[in-house]
Protein backbone atom coordinates (compact mmCIF):
# COMPACT_ATOMS: atom_id res chain seq x y z
CA UNK A 1 0.00 0.00 0.00
CA UNK A 2 1.31 3.45 -0.80
CA UNK A 3 0.89 7.02 0.33
CA UNK A 4 -2.24 7.46 -1.87
CA UNK A 5 -4.07 4.71 -0.03
CA UNK A 6 -2.90 6.17 3.26
CA UNK A 7 -4.35 9.56 2.32
CA UNK A 8 -7.71 7.96 1.56
CA UNK A 9 -7.97 6.94 5.23
CA UNK A 10 -7.39 10.44 6.56
CA UNK A 11 -9.86 13.11 7.58
CA UNK A 12 -9.81 16.35 5.61
CA UNK A 13 -7.72 18.00 8.33
CA UNK A 14 -5.25 15.13 8.31
CA UNK A 15 -5.00 15.20 4.51
CA UNK A 16 -4.08 18.86 4.67
CA UNK A 17 -1.28 18.06 7.09
CA UNK A 18 -0.09 14.76 5.67
CA UNK A 19 3.21 14.28 3.81
CA UNK A 20 3.17 13.53 0.09
CA UNK A 21 5.71 10.74 0.54
CA UNK A 22 7.31 8.80 3.37
CA UNK A 23 10.49 6.74 3.54
CA UNK A 24 11.04 4.00 6.11
CA UNK A 25 13.95 2.11 7.62
CA UNK A 26 13.30 -0.57 10.18
CA UNK A 27 10.25 -2.33 11.55
CA UNK A 28 7.22 -0.84 9.79
CA UNK A 29 4.92 -2.90 12.01
CA UNK A 30 5.45 -0.20 14.63
CA UNK A 31 3.12 1.97 12.54
CA UNK A 32 0.41 -0.67 12.46
CA UNK A 33 0.03 -1.78 16.05
CA UNK A 34 -0.17 -0.23 19.51
CA UNK A 35 -0.61 3.33 20.61
CA UNK A 36 2.14 5.83 19.83
CA UNK A 37 3.00 8.93 21.86
CA UNK A 38 5.44 11.69 20.94
CA UNK A 39 7.83 12.88 23.63
CA UNK A 40 9.24 16.27 22.65
CA UNK A 41 11.07 19.22 24.15
CA UNK A 42 14.10 21.44 24.15
CA UNK A 43 17.38 20.57 22.43
CA UNK A 44 19.17 22.47 25.19
CA UNK A 45 17.45 20.52 27.91
CA UNK A 46 18.05 21.13 31.58
CA UNK A 47 19.13 18.33 33.90
CA UNK A 48 15.63 18.32 35.36
CA UNK A 49 14.10 18.19 31.89
CA UNK A 50 16.17 15.17 30.94
CA UNK A 51 15.14 13.37 34.13
CA UNK A 52 11.48 14.15 33.38
CA UNK A 53 11.87 12.88 29.81
CA UNK A 54 13.37 9.67 31.16
CA UNK A 55 10.56 9.23 33.67
CA UNK A 56 7.82 9.85 31.10
CA UNK A 57 9.41 7.57 28.50
CA UNK A 58 9.75 4.74 31.04
CA UNK A 59 6.10 5.20 31.99
CA UNK A 60 5.08 4.95 28.33
CA UNK A 61 7.02 1.69 27.95
CA UNK A 62 5.36 0.31 31.08
CA UNK A 63 1.97 1.03 29.45
CA UNK A 64 3.03 -0.74 26.23
CA UNK A 65 3.07 2.53 24.27
CA UNK A 66 5.59 3.21 21.50
CA UNK A 67 7.81 6.25 22.15
CA UNK A 68 7.96 8.63 19.18
CA UNK A 69 10.45 11.49 18.94
CA UNK A 70 12.55 13.48 16.48
CA UNK A 71 16.18 12.33 17.10
CA UNK A 72 17.20 15.87 18.09
CA UNK A 73 19.62 16.56 20.92
CA UNK A 74 18.28 16.87 24.45
CA UNK A 75 14.77 15.62 25.20
CA UNK A 76 14.40 13.64 21.95
CA UNK A 77 17.63 11.74 22.51
CA UNK A 78 16.66 10.90 26.07
CA UNK A 79 13.24 9.65 24.92
CA UNK A 80 14.71 7.32 22.30
CA UNK A 81 17.53 5.97 24.45
CA UNK A 82 15.25 5.39 27.44
CA UNK A 83 12.86 3.36 25.29
CA UNK A 84 15.72 1.27 23.91
CA UNK A 85 17.37 0.68 27.30
CA UNK A 86 14.07 -0.39 28.85
CA UNK A 87 13.22 -2.92 26.14
CA UNK A 88 10.57 -0.68 24.64
CA UNK A 89 9.98 0.39 21.07
CA UNK A 90 10.69 3.75 19.50
CA UNK A 91 10.08 5.62 16.25
CA UNK A 92 12.33 8.46 15.07
CA UNK A 93 10.71 10.99 12.73
CA UNK A 94 13.53 12.82 10.99
CA UNK A 95 13.91 16.32 9.63
CA UNK A 96 16.61 14.97 7.33
CA UNK A 97 16.83 12.07 4.85
CA UNK A 98 17.18 8.64 6.43
CA UNK A 99 20.88 8.61 5.58
CA UNK A 100 21.67 11.69 7.69
CA UNK A 101 21.62 11.98 11.48
CA UNK A 102 20.99 15.38 13.01
CA UNK A 103 22.84 16.03 15.18
CA UNK A 104 25.81 14.03 13.89
CA UNK A 105 26.42 12.73 17.39
CA UNK A 106 23.23 10.68 17.04
CA UNK A 107 24.49 8.70 14.03
CA UNK A 108 24.92 5.56 16.13
CA UNK A 109 21.51 6.01 17.72
CA UNK A 110 19.92 6.40 14.29
CA UNK A 111 21.54 3.20 13.05
CA UNK A 112 20.24 1.31 16.08
CA UNK A 113 16.74 2.65 15.50
CA UNK A 114 16.85 1.75 11.80
CA UNK A 115 17.96 -1.79 12.58
CA UNK A 116 15.82 -2.57 15.62
CA UNK A 117 12.99 -0.01 15.68
CA UNK A 118 11.74 2.42 13.00
CA UNK A 119 12.97 5.63 11.39
CA UNK A 120 10.69 7.73 9.16
CA UNK A 121 11.46 10.64 6.86
CA UNK A 122 9.51 12.55 4.24
CA UNK A 123 12.74 13.88 2.75
CA UNK A 124 14.39 11.83 -0.04
CA UNK A 125 18.10 11.06 -0.11
CA UNK A 126 20.03 14.14 -1.23
CA UNK A 127 17.39 16.56 0.03
CA UNK A 128 19.08 19.58 1.68
CA UNK A 129 18.93 19.91 5.45
CA UNK A 130 17.03 23.15 5.99
CA UNK A 131 15.64 24.75 9.18
CA UNK A 132 12.11 24.61 7.73
CA UNK A 133 12.32 20.80 7.55
CA UNK A 134 11.92 20.45 11.30
CA UNK A 135 8.50 22.12 11.76
CA UNK A 136 7.37 20.04 8.76
CA UNK A 137 8.75 16.96 10.52
CA UNK A 138 6.80 17.89 13.65
CA UNK A 139 3.57 17.86 11.65
CA UNK A 140 4.26 14.31 10.52
CA UNK A 141 5.23 13.25 14.03
CA UNK A 142 1.94 14.61 15.36
CA UNK A 143 0.05 12.84 12.58
CA UNK A 144 1.35 9.35 13.39
CA UNK A 145 1.00 9.81 17.17
CA UNK A 146 -2.06 9.38 19.33
CA UNK A 147 -0.80 12.06 21.70
CA UNK A 148 2.08 14.46 22.25
CA UNK A 149 3.76 15.08 25.59
CA UNK A 150 5.75 18.31 25.92
CA UNK A 151 8.50 17.88 28.50
CA UNK A 152 10.33 21.21 28.46
CA UNK A 153 10.40 24.15 26.04
CA UNK A 154 11.17 27.86 26.01
CA UNK A 155 8.90 30.65 24.81
CA UNK A 156 10.29 30.44 21.27
CA UNK A 157 11.00 26.72 21.14
CA UNK A 158 10.20 24.80 17.96
CA UNK A 159 8.43 22.32 20.21
CA UNK A 160 5.44 24.66 20.02
CA UNK A 161 4.88 23.55 16.42
CA UNK A 162 4.39 19.96 17.51
CA UNK A 163 1.78 20.93 20.10
CA UNK A 164 -0.24 23.09 17.73
CA UNK A 165 -0.12 20.54 14.92
CA UNK A 166 -1.33 17.82 17.28
CA UNK A 167 -4.23 19.98 18.46
CA UNK A 168 -5.20 20.81 14.86
CA UNK A 169 -5.32 17.09 14.11
CA UNK A 170 -7.52 16.37 17.10
CA UNK A 171 -4.77 14.55 18.97
CA UNK A 172 -4.23 14.65 22.71
CA UNK A 173 -1.62 17.13 23.98
CA UNK A 174 -0.15 16.98 27.47
CA UNK A 175 2.19 19.60 28.90
CA UNK A 176 4.27 18.93 31.99
CA UNK A 177 3.34 20.96 35.03
CA UNK A 178 6.72 22.71 35.19
CA UNK A 179 6.13 24.25 31.75
CA UNK A 180 2.68 25.50 32.70
CA UNK A 181 4.03 27.13 35.85
CA UNK A 182 6.87 28.93 34.03
CA UNK A 183 5.87 32.63 34.03
CA UNK A 184 8.10 33.28 31.01
CA UNK A 185 6.04 30.95 28.81
CA UNK A 186 2.72 32.10 27.35
CA UNK A 187 2.06 29.49 24.62
CA UNK A 188 1.47 26.65 27.08
CA UNK A 189 -1.51 28.37 28.70
CA UNK A 190 -2.84 29.28 25.27
CA UNK A 191 -2.64 25.64 24.20
CA UNK A 192 -4.62 24.70 27.27
CA UNK A 193 -7.38 27.01 26.08
CA UNK A 194 -7.53 24.84 22.95
CA UNK A 195 -7.64 21.53 24.78
CA UNK A 196 -4.13 20.69 25.99
CA UNK A 197 -3.95 19.21 29.49
CA UNK A 198 -1.46 19.24 32.37
CA UNK A 199 0.58 16.11 33.02
CA UNK A 200 1.78 15.57 36.59
CA UNK A 201 3.33 12.79 38.67
CA UNK A 202 -0.06 12.28 40.25
CA UNK A 203 -2.08 11.83 37.05
CA UNK A 204 0.41 10.26 34.62
CA UNK A 205 -0.69 6.67 35.22
CA UNK A 206 -4.36 7.52 34.66
CA UNK A 207 -3.56 9.62 31.59
CA UNK A 208 -1.46 6.95 29.92
CA UNK A 209 -4.00 4.24 30.60
CA UNK A 210 -6.70 6.32 28.92
CA UNK A 211 -4.94 7.80 25.88
CA UNK A 212 -7.24 6.83 22.98
CA UNK A 213 -5.97 4.89 19.98
CA UNK A 214 -6.79 7.70 17.55
CA UNK A 215 -4.42 6.45 14.83
CA UNK A 216 -5.90 2.96 14.64
CA UNK A 217 -7.25 3.70 11.15
CA UNK A 218 -3.68 4.08 9.92
CA UNK A 219 -2.95 0.40 10.55
CA UNK A 220 -3.48 -0.63 6.94
CA UNK A 221 -2.16 2.58 5.44
CA UNK A 222 1.07 1.20 4.02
Amino acid sequence: MGIDYYNELLTETEKKNSPKQLFFAGNEDLLYHKRRVSVVGSRNASKEGLLRAKMVSKALIEHDIIVVSGLAAGIDTMAHTTAIKNNGQTIAVLGTPLTIAYPKENAGLLETIKKEHLAISQFPEGYPSLPKNFPIRNRTMALISDATIIIEASEKSGTRHQGWEALRLGREVYILENVIKDKNITWAKEMMNYGAEILTRENIDLVLRNIPYLTSKLEDAF
